[in-house]
């Protein structure tokens, strides 16, 4: 469990509340507070019949589940690994364990509705976000957010709870040459983009590219702009532009008071600041956002292997002088997703390469160039140092891909990877020091998790574009640590089926929790990325938010004292707890 260490004492916050706010559990299906029929359906009229009562996904695959369709289950078996599906349905998140595991399409398994939401609001207006957020506030129900549900840290379902469905939230509209804030009328030069939050990636960036422009955003084409920005979002374009968060000229959100508000550096500045890197499902419910663009321009993808095979002698020394190679990588162009390894298949087969290798290896990509000449140049370098220390038995290929612009790349090279299962990630951005620093405490950090797991993602997308970042207002929520970070180091770990075996996911924690001990005590003043970050690290406050989380505690509180929001691990949640039934009660 999240341990909990601070108690909310909304009895000091002098602010006239809709409801008393003594209950001690909010109000859950079959207990005497649970709203009756008809006050659900006067809710329904309110959002004008978008409320939905969810079967549960799984249920097609099950007798006696209102949506059983026996002919429809292999079709849907298929669909469960596809991210696609899980965005579409009202309440079906990517990952299995987040919804319990009660109703599963695979024979064998028993099926309810026990692990999701019991009504859905399908909102496409920011006055149904209202209407939403109101009643919940003033029945003391339960209210969670799903866009995508393309989240590693299972904040987008609940049972018992009503949840905002913002997938509908999808309007795109286009500003050129310039864009006007709300109240001041400031005018921000440049072409600029308002979006729902809802929006999925690949909508946004088919809309630049429409325009001859492009925006910084994520791998999946599912991913939703809302959950992406809240989280910080990195991208392979960062290193160049910044991250999401940092591209943010204004945002309308419905606070848990019910209030529509449009926030931007000059009103509502704690909340415009709070809202970019300060999670998801805490401040209010975002309904827009607007973004800058950035000019469009040729890139090459730049495919390079440093490698050696696993029974060589000096793996974890070829591994760790590699990623002291990263910051030179990023600082000379580069972008992309690497993969550290003493033992693994490499990321991309390729004729010549063995089938298990040792090394750095991944898909990067350099902008504004065509020539292999200067890339090259950029790795001339680390080949001499590898023909000077390995004197052949270590190899450094590269394979160079032109494109004409970053739609070109991304159709190509989205993040196709697979729904469904049990997994949990862990994470730590790495400074420049970190990584160029004192090598063999670099080595001694890396060796428990490489020789236990035999890889580790380094993502070089940080760098220069982060570090020397300019927000709206002078700054966002997101970690400090992301303005020095150069590496983003991620790991995960699933298991398989039966996916009932609690000592499986027990064993997945502890392992996780260990391999990465040695490297935050590497990296004391550091922290994670939220949105791919351990949902159990001990001091998650400070791990994901560094020095910013008091600032975001009291602007929570200041904005929701009643809870009428709460995920985990989310800021300000530590007043409340889950129980095993699934009920949201209050820490005394």
């Amino acid at each position: 469990m999240i341990p909990s260490t601070l108690l909310l004492a909304l009895s000091t916050v002098g602010l006239a509340l809709a409801k008393p706010t003594c209950n001690k559990c909010k109000a859950f299906p079959g207990s005497p507070g649970w709203p009756s029929s008809q006050q659900w359906s006067h809710l329904n009229e309110t959002v004008d019949g978008r409320l939905i009562r969810p079967a549960p996904p799984g249920g097609v695959c099950h007798e006696g589940q209102p949506n059983y369709d026996e002919d429809q289950c292999p079709q849907l078996i298929e669909d469960w690994r596809v991210f696609e599906f899980h965005a579409a349905d009202p309440v079906s998140v990517m990952w299995d364990l987040w919804a319990n595991y009660t109703c599963l399409p695979f024979e064998g398994f028993s099926c309810s509705g026990a692990g999701y939401p019991s009504y859905v609001a399908n909102v496409t207006t920011a006055h149904h976000v209202k209407a939403a957020v109101d009643f919940a506030r003033d029945e003391n129900v339960r209210l969670v957010v799903k866009s995508s549900g393309h989240d590693y840290l299972g904040r987008s379902v609940a049972p018992g709870s009503l949840s905002i469905w913002t997938h509908h939230l999808n309007k795109i509209e286009y500003h050129e040459d310039e864009f006007k804030l709300a109240g001041s009328g400031k005018v921000i030069p440049g072409d600029a983009i308002t979006a729902g939050a809802g929006s999925p990636m690949i909508d946004l960036y088919t809309v630049a590219d429409q325009h001859n422009r492009t925006v910084v955003g994520g791998g999946g084409k599912t991913v939703s702009l809302g959950g992406f920005v809240t989280g910080g979002g990195h991208s392979i374009l960062a290193p160049h532009y910044g991250l999401a968060a940092d591209n943010v000229l204004q945002m309308e959100v419905v606070t848990p008071a019910g209030d529509i508000l449009t926030v931007n550096e000059d009103q509502h500045a704690d909340l415009f600041w709070a809202i970019r890197g300060g999670g998801g499902s805490t401040f209010g419910v975002l309904t827009s956002i607007t973004i800058m663009t950035h000019p469009p321009k040729k890139l090459s993808m730049v495919l390079f292997m440093a490698f050696t095979i696993p029974e060589a002698p000096f793996t974890l020394d070829l591994v760790t002088w590699a990623m002291s190679q990263t910051p030179y990588l990023s600082d000379s162009g580069l972008s992309g997703y690497l993969m550290a390894t003493i033992d693994s298949p490499p990321p991309i087969p390729l004729p010549g390469v063995p089938e298990r290798v040792a090394g750095l290896m991944g898909k990067t990509i350099i902008l504004d160039t065509h020539d292999p000449a200067k890339i090259d140049e950029i790795f001339r370098p680390l080949n001499e140092t590898i023909q000077e220390r390995w004197q052949g038995q270590v190899h450094l290929l590269t394979i160079v891909q032109p494109f004409e612009s970053f739609f070109d790349w991304y159709s190509e090279n989205y993040d196709d990877g697979q729904a469904g299962g049990s997994t949990y990630l862990i994470s730590r951005l790495l400074d420049k020091e970190t990584v160029t620093g004192d090598l063999d405490a670099l080595s001694n950090a890396l060796e428990p998790i490489l020789i236990d797991d035999g890889w580790l993602g380094t993502y070089l997308v940080a760098g220069k574009g982060v570090n020397e970042a300019k927000p709206r207002g002078g700054s966002n929520a997101v970690h400090p640590a992301w303005r020095k970070a150069y590496v983003h180091a991620i790991s995960w770990l699933g298991w398989g089926y039966p996916p009932f075996d609690e000592t499986a996911d027990e064993r997945t924690r502890k392992i996780l929790d260990e391999r990465f001990e040695a490297l935050r005590e590497l990296t004391p003043d550091s922290g994670s990325y939220m949105s791919e970050g351990f949902p159990f690290e001990d001091d998650w406050q400070h791990t994901f938010w560094g020095d910013n989380y008091e600032r975001l505690s009291e602007i929570k509180l200041e904005i929701d004292p009643q809870d009428v929001l709460w995920c985990t691990p989310c800021v300000g949640n530590e007043g409340w707890e889950e129980k095993e039934d699934g009920r949201l009660c209050r820490i005394k």
